[in-house]
């Protein structure tokens, strides 16, 4: 059974952008500006802001605020309008220093684990999992598949096939089966190979892919002159079956929800750029494979990322676990005036109910 209650314990770096240099009533003001601004999406005027409950102070001195805000860099005015929005840098201050998050109903989260069901294929959970997400938050969401290096081996068979190949039929992780064809250097008749998958599977059963490689090398350079033919047929197979693992793992990754790109944007450049990096999934996953190195949430605002082709966008990722290892990431990708508040705890939700089922397959 999954416990997790509807409070949340996430981590975002801390960055501080403002909080030493801003007294407690331009962080108030500052903290209003930012919320019209996510709710509404346009420019905030001076006189909008001094009617706000708890302001209590003259437009004109608003003015003085927005001006002080402007010169640490925390807050522009576009071209046309006399209003202000806050810049990457202010929207960093904000969800660093003056963010209050909105946890999870309980609701919300039987709803996550009803749905993400420990008994589904693998594949189809971590597809549950992005849509379930983006669901939640009215955006696009991605999910990088399992390294298969963490995959544990159950049991392996190798078949005889013409022209030096032979079929490799891989189980992992109880349910999970795998067929590959490799090449090998000479043919190999049932017997041997036979012979090799017993000894694969009695030595190295239940060993990660990656620990399987690592036990492969060792034993190949510490006693490939003394190895009888069994070890070394076995061996030889055994590497060919398992190399690549990492570079094909690398490039999977399930997307849902790229559609709600169009309820957030009106601007045509900005959808075909987001498409556009849902197609380049390389920069992606590069992105993914950082916060995988992270611990608790991650949060990326504009110019952060490091993408010039997500340079308008904001990313919040979080990894989800698999028998006490980073097993993925998940998260969302929407504008930078995303409802911060709302989508941090759904994705770090989200990546928890995940991991927790993650742990049964």
């Amino acid at each position: 059974m999954i416990l997790l209650k509807s409070r949340v314990y996430f981590v975002i770096p801390m960055r501080k952008t403002g909080d030493d240099i801003l007294d407690v009533r331009a962080q108030r003001v500052f903290k209003l500006l930012v919320e019209h601004y996510i709710s509404e999406g346009t420019p905030v005027p001076s006189r909008r802001l001094a009617a706000q409950p708890g302001v209590e102070v003259s437009p004109a001195t608003v003015r003085n605020i927005l001006a002080e805000l402007e010169h640490h860099g925390l807050v522009r005015a576009p071209h046309t309008s006399a209003g202000r929005i806050p810049t990457e840098r202010g929207l960093r201050f904000f969800v660093d220093s003056l963010l209050h998050v909105r946890p999870l109903d309980d609701r919300q989260i039987e709803r996550l684990r009803d749905k993400l069901n420990p008994d589904l294929e693998p594949k189809v959970l971590l597809q549950s999992a992005s849509e379930l997400l983006s669901h939640l938050t009215h955006m696009a969401c991605v999910i990088t598949l399992p390294h298969r290096d963490q995959a544990a081996l159950r049991h392996v068979e190798f078949l005889p096939l013409s022209g030096c190949r032979v079929l490799v039929i891989l189980v992992l992780n109880d349910r999970e089966v795998q067929n590959r064809v490799i090449r090998t250097d000479r043919d190999y008749d049932a017997t041997e190979l036979n012979q090799a998958a017993n000894y694969l599977n009695q030595e190295f059963g239940g060993m990660t892919l990656a620990q399987i490689r690592v036990a492969l090398l060792t034993s190949m350079q510490a006693d490939k002159e003394h190895m009888d033919r069994l070890l070394q047929t076995a061996l030889d197979v055994a590497a060919r079956a398992f190399e690549g693992q990492s570079a094909e793992a690398a490039q999977e990754l399930v997307v849902a929800g790229e559609s709600h790109v169009l309820d957030f944007s009106a601007s045509t450049d900005q959808v075909r750029r987001l498409f556009e990096a849902f197609s380049r999934k390389g920069s992606l996953l590069d992105l993914l494979d950082r916060c995988a190195a992270s611990e608790g949430i991650q949060l990326f605002i504009g110019k952060e990322s490091g993408f010039k082709i997500l340079e308008d966008l904001s990313l919040v990722m979080a990894p989800y676990g698999q028998g006490g290892r980073v097993a993925g990431v998940l998260g969302v990708i929407g504008p930078t005036r995303m409802a911060y508040q709302e989508v941090i705890p759904a994705v770090d939700v989200t990546a928890r109910v995940l991991g927790a089922a993650m742990n049964f397959v």
